[in-house]
This record gives C-alpha cells, sequence and structure tokens, in this order.
C-alpha cells in the first residue's frame, strides 16, 4: 500500500500482529526489580475469574496494569484509573490513558516491564490476550484476572464484577444501570421498526467481516441492525459475490475518524462489481465511533449512534447523545465485604486475535 492514513496504519499494525504465528513466551522466573517495602500485608480474598480459575488478589487492589484497551476504557469508566500503573500501546481511549507506562502490545507484553511496576493485579482478557502471558505472570506471582464479554449484555455485567473486584460497587451499579436505561430506551423506541441489513466491514483488502455469534454483532441488533454475516466465525472473510448474495442495505464501517470510513466507502464503490449493491447505489454508509470494536461501557454510544444514523426518523425530536465523562477518581477505601458473586461461568482460555480490543 503505497499511501496510508494513520488510521489504516494503525489497523495494519494491529491485523498484522493478529496473523503472527503464536511462539513460546519465555517464562520468566524472578523479577530483577525489588518489590516494595511494606510493614503490613495486605489483606487477600478468593475470586473466580471468567475463565473459571479462583486467584488470591488483594482486598482491595492499587496497583493495577491492564492487558487491553477495553478494560484500561472499563477502569476509567468506573473512576479508577488512579490506580491504573500501567497499560498497552494501544490503550488510546481516554486520551489520559495514552500518558500511562506503557508495557508493549496486548498479544505479547513486555514481562519484565509489567513485574517492575510491581502490580498487585494484572487484568487480561480472553480474546485478545495469550494464554502464555497468563502463565507467565502467574509464575512471577502477579495475580492476573481474566474477562470474556461475549455480548452487549455481558459487557455490562463484567463491568459490573470488576467494580466489586476493584471496591466500587456502587459505581458499577450506577453506571450499569445508566447504560441498561440508555439501551431500554432504545429498544422501546426501535422496536417497531424493521432492522436494517448491513454488513459491517472490518478490513477491506481481504473483505473481513464479523461473525454472528461476537459482541459486535450483538452492539448491531441492539441498534436495529441485521448483520447479514451467516458465518459463526469471529473474523470471516467474505468474497464479492457472498456480499452480493446477502444483499446489504448498508455498509457499516468503525473508524477513529469518520473521515476514513467515508474514503473507505468510495474506495470500494470504486472497485470493479460493488456498483451493482444496492447500498453502492444509494450512497447507503454509516461511519460509527470505533469504541464498537471495544467490549467496554462506551460501546452503548457507538450503538445509538448506529441506531440514529440507520433510522433517523425515530430521533427526530431528541437531541444527539452526550459523549461520556470520564469520573473523577475514587478515594481508597476499603470495601466493607467482598461480594458473594464473583464465580463465574467457566470457559476454556482460547485467544482471538484480530483487533485489538
Amino acid at each position: 500500500m503505497q499511501h496510508c492514513s494513520a488510521s489504516t496504519m494503525r489497523r495494519a499494525k494491529v491485523f498484522g500482529a493478529a496473523l503472527l504465528l503464536l511462539g513460546a513466551l519465555p517464562l520468566l522466573a524472578q523479577s530483577s526489580a525489588p518489590a516494595p517495602s511494606s510493614s503490613t500485608p495486605p489483606a487477600m480474598r478468593d475470586v473466580v475469574d471468567e475463565f473459571g480459575r479462583t486467584i488470591r488478589v488483594p482486598q482491595l487492589p492499587t496497583r493495577i496494569v491492564s492487558l487491553a484497551p477495553s478494560l484500561t476504557e472499563t477502569l476509567y469508566a468506573l473512576g479508577v484509573q488512579d490506580r491504573l500503573v500501567g497499560d498497552t500501546d494501544y490503550c488510546d481511549y481516554p486520551p489520559d490513558a495514552q500518558k500511562k507506562r506503557k508495557v508493549g502490545g496486548p498479544i505479547n507484553p513486555n514481562l519484565e516491564e509489567i513485574a517492575a511496576l510491581h502490580p498487585d493485579l494484572v487484568l487480561v482478557t480472553k480474546e485478545i490476550n495469550r494464554l502464555d502471558t497468563v502463565r507467565a505472570l502467574d509464575t512471577l506471582g502477579i495475580p492476573t484476572y481474566a474477562t470474556d464479554a461475549r455480548n452487549v449484555d455481558e459487557i455490562l455485567s463484567t463491568t459490573q464484577k470488576l467494580a466489586d473486584l476493584l471496591g466500587v460497587p456502587e459505581n458499577g451499579k450506577t453506571l450499569t444501570a445508566d447504560l441498561q436505561s440508555r439501551l431500554s430506551a432504545l429498544h422501546a423506541r426501535l422496536e417497531a421498526i424493521p432492522p436494517s441489513r448491513v454488513l459491517f466491514i472490518v478490513w477491506t483488502e481481504p473483505l473481513i467481516s464479523v461473525g454472528k455469534n461476537t459482541f459486535i454483532a450483538d452492539a448491531l441488533r441492539k441498534a436495529d441492525a441485521a448483520s447479514i454475516v451467516e458465518s459463526t466465525q469471529d473474523w470471516p472473510q467474505m468474497s464479492l459475490e457472498e456480499v452480493v448474495r446477502l444483499r446489504p442495505e448498508y455498509l457499516v464501517f468503525a473508524e477513529s475518524h469518520s473521515d476514513t470510513g467515508s474514503r473507505e466507502f468510495e474506495a470500494l464503490s470504486n472497485r470493479p462489481g460493488w456498483n451493482i449493491l444496492d447500498a453502492v447505489r444509494n450512497h447507503h454508509f454509516a461511519v460509527i465511533s470505533d469504541a464498537v470494536n471495544r467490549p467496554a461501557p462506551r460501546i452503548v454510544s457507538a450503538i445509538e449512534d448506529l441506531a440514529r444514523q440507520l433510522h433517523p426518523a425515530a430521533f427526530q425530536e431528541l437531541p444527539a447523545p452526550e459523549k461520556p465523562s470520564t469520573p473523577a477518581p475514587v478515594p481508597l477505601n476499603p470495601p466493607a465485604a467482598a461480594p458473594a458473586h464473583l464465580a463465574l461461568n467457566a470457559q476454556p482460555f482460547s485467544v482471538e486475535l484480530a483487533c485489538a480490543r
């Protein structure tokens, strides 16, 4: 590719990393940096993560490393960003997250950098972090909590479980109640409107979309958009012939900058054969925030945005939704008791490598 936009280069870097064969990750026997001294050991408790592992964590974790952009966003949404001591190169939202100490990418983070931060908790996501990373951190004695939200409802429940884990359950209840209220209001407004048939485009060369069982496909459904993709693979590659057969009414792009999505639509429109699509002939496309790519609270704003673009008549009397604000940092007050419902469904740990979330 001769001339790439910053957004395209960023996506190319992510997908290039995703296509690398998984190599063996050396396990570090110990950290070379001394641990901070403490006269009184912190109170500990046992919790069960979404991998079904029982892990021992401090009663109130205060030094957290996030190995996924979605987890970093969730920490900010819960108001515990002051406890975040490190995150990945791809953690770019909110902008303040870019100032945090970087520990590499989600796929192959720098374990020495992580250990040097002396975290008492590392957050990982089942989708993009490697099992080797979790094992190596276990060897170092650093607890890891794994999440695995596969649909929008699970994104909200995972948000609450993280709030409980971090000792801010009321913040979680307030946040998830607001998100659920917005989703319910959206459903009530759209339930009588037939869903639009859409093709969500993750990548253009080759053409890659999202499978019907992904959280992104579920987000589309909540925006009253029916994905035309029938595949159960998370990131299916599609041919033009298949797209023509499935006849999408809209092409949907997720971009950090909306003009990039517009350019991609124009580029697709000029390809041989694409002008046979009604979506191309009618200039029907939608561009939404890349928040839809991340299983974090901000995905609700992306859902609302897409619904407005696909069904504008349903929102004529409503103002545009405000951008979510970042809560003020929460003071470190120990929780009264560990919530009893932290035990989650155990599922095999598999690493899905596609977009950095």
